[in-house]
């Protein structure tokens, strides 16, 4: 995904390492955006399963772990950066893109299902 240098510094950027940390101790939720497909295939333990396409239609129940950051996620992060924005536009304020999505997150050896 193309970003100028500005839509980047919008968007908060957060390690697979932070996010497990973070899942692990109940103070973030990790969601991933990536198809069901993929989901199917492998998936982070304890994620919940969003896709891109039904993001817009189902931000409420996001709105249920406030509180939380939520972390979004995709295979390397192209996708869940434009999920951060959406979710930023619609009021959303406690929201990162886990870095290198799932990918990034198997080469830190962190555990997937």
């Amino acid at each position: 995904m193309a970003c100028s240098s500005s839509d980047n510094a919008e968007i908060s950027q957060i390690s697979p390492i932070e996010s497990a940390g973070l899942h692990s101790n109940e103070f973030a939720v990790l969601v991933d955006v990536r198809t069901v497909a993929e989901w199917n295939n492998q998936h982070i333990p304890g994620a919940i399963h969003i896709p891109m396409a039904d993001l817009k239609s189902r931000m409420n129940e996001l709105k249920s772990f406030e509180g939380k950051q939520l972390i979004m996620h995709c295979a390397v992060g192209g996708r869940s950066s434009t999920a951060v924005e959406i979710l930023q536009k619609a009021g959303f304020t406690n929201v990162s893109n886990m870095n290198g999505g799932i990918v990034a997150w198997q080469k830190a050896k962190l555990p997937v299902e």
